[in-house]
Parts: structure tokens; C-alpha cells; sequence
């Protein structure tokens, strides 16, 4: 029946009840003995839908038209390209309903995989629903067959192919209208289809845009890259290897920055450093780690996965002592360099595995006893036997995936001894069936 994708198939239109949703935003019915998850659908609802994968028991499709009353949550998308580029997944859903289905599935993951239950919910951080999304891998494909256009923007759904769109709902309103300018750039370069992608970084003040460049920029492209950034007010890079060959173009700064209010602080990270997306929930996020773990003035915390110190340095000032620990040398780097501009004088930060900390490293001092987890969509659960060993009294987990959150949290809780507190959703990609959330442990 194909590879582990599935068969792909020729639109089929077929009609279906829409009984249920998935996780991710899809609805869920039954095509031809098969469970059919289909893109674009609501629960109540009949669709038409195009069944564009196959395997034994199971479908993928996307709705083609609703067959009857829409469902309550129904709204009209606000991007014209939704259903073509693969970028958005729930524009055809009420906000506040998305938010909705987001929490319900934060209970039903910590309830069936953790088999735990928070004794309180945190209230949803939730923020604008357009123009959020700060950092971004715009693909890039040149098709001389299509009269020699570029194309740049997301990929499409169920495809490979990089959707044909003119601007970006989502994106910093800063970029997303000029992706039309951006193929117009690439396509009178000198090698078009030698261009991989654009990286977008916005911080407060500055955009960046990277090009990752496969081969050498000629004088005449430097020029036109140059100009494109001069007359759009962006700050150009290119990339013409790994992260570490990032360099500007007809310009100077190799940082953007951006800033913390409640808490005076500013970050300065480089234009492929990973930082937070939405910057409208990292501002209320980190004040509620910061209630949330509870500090006092003797406080000593350790926060894992602390990439440039988003998290470290409002902990610095508001606990004794702070040791921010990363995998990622650069970012460590960068954490210092943080905590000088800011002036913090009692934030360490340490370059380690993060599968292992070894109990006695030096750069711990005199223990801990909170911590903070920021870890990748992997979560953290090969970290928590080091974790438990330094015993901290206290955990705010802050996790981009759920379903690991879930499985670490009753890790924590069945095996470690942790009560969960608290739990609660952080809506940073609006539109999108990705969620995170916060989780707080204590013992």
C-alpha cells in the first residue's frame, strides 16, 4: 500500500459526516471502511473532500465544500491562499474555538498518556492571531516552466512543492507582503535556482532576512541584495555554508534584539539563533514562569535548555543564583553576552549534554532547588533521572510539545514523586495545530 506516507492518490471527491477532531485540527470520519482525517473540516459537519492519501486502514484528504449547515466554529479563513500553502491549518476555525480544542487536547494527552491531571488550570495565553510569527524558513524554487518564475513562501499541503502565494497572513507584518518582492529578487540574480531558502528573524526594532546561497553571489547579485534591503528597510544576510558562514550584507550589525518590558531586559541574538516566535506570548510566558516558580530571594535555579537566557536572566533578578545549561556552545555564548548588556552579574551559564548532568560539575556551585525545562518537541525525558538527583523542590516545564509534555509529566509524577500543580496552554501559533504549554511541578 506505499511507504510509510501512504499511497498518494488522485483527488477523489468523496462525501463524509465529520464526528470528531484529531489533535492537530483534522476532522475525523469514516470513507470506505477507512478512518478519513480530513484538513479543512469541523466536527458536525458534511464535506466533500479530496482523499489524497491511502494506507490499509487509515486516509488523508482535505475538505473541498461544506454539504449542509457549517459547524458554529466555522469562520471564513482571513488568507486567501489557506487550503494552498501548508503554512496555516485552522484558519477555517473561530479563533477562540481553536483555543478551545487546544486546551482539551492538553487534558486528554496528560490524562492518557500521562495519566496525570493538573490540580489547576492556568488561563490560555493567547495574543494577535496575525502578523505573530517572527522567525520562519520561507522555501524557494525557481520553475523555468512555469514562464521562469520563483516561488517563494511555505510549502503546500500534502506536497513538497512551495505554494504559490503572494503574502503571508501570519508573518511579522513586516514580510509578509513582500513575498512577491522576494521572488521578483531571486529571480534576477544571477543563479535563481541556486537560492535554498530565506530564513526570516524579526526582532523589535530590525528584520533579518537570510539567503542561503549554494553558490557564490556574483558582485551584481551583493548589489541587488543590497538595494532590496536598502529600499524595504531589512537587514540582508547571506549564507553560503552552515550557520557559522552567516554574514551581512552592506551592513554592519550582526544582531537583532529584542526585549523583555516587565522586566527591563534586553536580548541581542543573531539572525539564526533560536528564539521564541511569538513574541507577544513570550511576554506574558515569562512572567509566568517567573510566578510560577515561586522564587525566593535565596533562590537557586537551574533552567535547562536556556538557549540565549530568555528565561535565565528575569530568574537572575528575581533569585539568589541562576545557571542557565545548553548543548549549543553558540548560544551559551550568546547568554553571556546577555547577561553583560544587561548588567547581571549572578547568571552562569554552561554548555553540556543535556542527556546527562553530571552531579558534581563545578558550574553547578552549590546546588539548586528550582528548576525551569524549555526543552525541543523531543521533551526532556532523558534528562530527568539527572534532574531528580539534584532534587529540586519545585519545576516549571515549558514544552512545544504536548504529547511529550504529557509522557514527562507522569514520568515526574508516577516515578519521581512530583505533584502537578499546574497546567495550562500557550497559544504561540495561532491558526496552526502546533500548541504549547506550561506545566508546574513541586514536591
Amino acid at each position: 500500500m506505499g511507504g510509510r506516507r501512504g499511497r498518494r492518490l488522485p483527488q477523489t471527491p468523496v462525501e463524509l459526516d465529520i464526528d470528531r477532531i484529531s489533535h492537530e485540527g483534522r476532522g475525523i470520519g469514516v470513507n470506505d471502511g477507512r478512518t478519513a482525517f480530513i484538513q479543512g473540516a469541523l466536527p458536525g459537519e458534511r464535506v466533500t473532500a479530496d482523499i489524497r492519501r491511502q494506507r490499509r486502514r487509515q486516509q488523508e484528504g482535505q475538505a473541498v465544500s461544506v454539504v449542509g449547515p457549517p459547524a458554529t466554529d466555522r469562520v471564513t479563513p482571513p488568507c486567501e491562499f489557506f487550503g494552498v500553502c501548508g503554512g496555516c491549518s485552522l484558519q477555517h476555525m473561530d479563533p477562540a474555538a481553536q483555543v478551545r480544542h487546544k486546551e482539551c487536547t492538553l487534558a486528554e494527552l496528560l490524562e492518557h498518556t500521562g495519566r496525570v491531571s493538573p490540580a489547576r488550570w492556568l488561563p490560555p495565553l493567547t495574543g494577535p492571531t496575525a502578523g505573530y510569527r517572527r522567525r520562519a524558513r520561507l522555501g524557494v524554487k525557481y520553475v523555468p516552466r512555469k514562464g521562469d518564475r520563483v516561488l517563494v513562501g511555505f510549502r503546500e499541503r500534502f506536497s513538497p512543492f512551495v505554494a504559490d502565494i503572494e503574502s503571508c497572513h501570519v508573518l511579522d507584518a513586516r514580510v509578509g507582503p513582500l513575498i512577491p518582492a522576494l521572488a521578483q529578487l531571486v529571480r534576477a540574480l544571477s543563479m535563481p535556482d541556486r537560492i535554498a531558502q530565506i530564513e526570516v528573524a524579526a526582532g523589535d526594532e530590525a528584520v533579518g532576512l537570510v539567503f542561503r546561497n549554494l553558490r557564490a553571489l556574483t558582485p551584481e547579485d551583493r548589489e541587488a541584495l543590497i538595494a532590496f534591503g536598502n529600499a524595504h528597510d531589512v537587514l540582508i544576510f547571506e549564507q553560503p555554508g552552515n550557520e557559522s558562514t552567516v554574514a551581512p550584507l552592506g551592513h554592519d550589525q550582526s544582531r537583532l534584539e529584542y526585549r523583555l518590558p516587565e522586566f527591563d531586559l534586553r536580548f541581542a541574538f543573531a539572525p539564526t539563533d533560536f528564539t521564541q516566535i511569538n513574541a507577544a506570548i513570550n511576554r506574558q510566558m515569562v512572567p509566568q514562569a517567573i510566578e510560577q516558580l515561586a522564587l525566593e530571594p535565596d533562590s537557586r535555579v537551574l533552567d535547562l535548555f536556556c538557549g540565549l537566557g530568555n528565561f535565565t536572566l528575569p530568574i537572575a533578578q528575581n533569585a539568589a543564583a541562576v545557571i542557565g545549561v545548553e548543548g549549543d556552545e553558540p548560544l551559551v555564548e550568546r547568554g553571556r553576552e546577555n547577561a553583560a548588556i544587561n548588567g547581571i552579574d549572578n547568571a552562569r551559564f554552561a554548555a553540556t549534554d543535556l542527556t546527562r548532568i553530571p552531579p558534581d560539575a563545578d558550574w553547578l556551585g552549590e546546588g539548586i532547588d528550582r528548576a525551569l525545562l524549555d526543552p525541543p518537541r523531543s521533551g526532556a525525558l532523558e534528562v530527568l533521572p539527572s534532574l531528580d538527583a539534584l532534587a529540586p523542590s519545585r519545576i516549571v516545564y515549558v514544552s512545544c510539545g504536548p504529547s511529550t509534555l504529557a509522557r514527562d509529566a507522569g514520568e515526574l509524577v508516577h516515578r519521581y514523586g512530583y505533584r502537578l500543580e499546574a497546567a495550562g496552554l500557550m497559544d504561540m501559533f495561532p491558526h496552526t495545530g502546533h500548541a504549547e504549554a506550561m506545566a508546574v511541578f513541586s514536591r
